[in-house]
């Protein structure tokens, strides 16, 4: 479905637009709806650089564990504007991402049982 190769350029382009979110949607408050973007976007890149795939730097993180981190960020991404108060400042980019971010894990599954890289 997705390969670990098409998994890297997703995981980049997302945290980059993660980060870039609350700036370019209008809801850079400094609450949290502007703040779990920005960090799960970052951190998104950090372990993205620390994985064993096509795109690191260091492979120090098996793709499993990769998928499963992802996993968890976007089920906390999904939940956080209910969780953490401000689903009535803004909540559908962070529930739309959350929703994607699974979905990727999901088609991405399937070639975890290869190696990567």
């Amino acid at each position: 479905m997705i390969s670990s190769r098409t998994h890297g350029i997703i995981d980049y382009v997302v945290g980059i637009l993660l980060i870039l979110a609350p700036f370019l949607l209008g809801f850079a408050t400094g609450g949290p709806e502007q703040w779990v973007p920005i960090i799960l976007g970052a951190g998104t890149i950090l372990y993205s650089l620390l994985t064993r795939y096509e795109f690191s730097v260091i492979k120090a993180i098996p793709y499993r564990m990769h998928l499963a981190i992802d996993a968890v960020a976007g089920l906390f991404l999904l939940a956080s504007p209910w969780l953490l108060g401000y689903a009535d400042v803004i909540w559908w980019p962070h529930v739309l991402v959350g929703v994607a971010e699974l979905g990727v894990v999901a088609m991405s599954m399937s070639g975890a049982s290869r190696t990567a890289v």
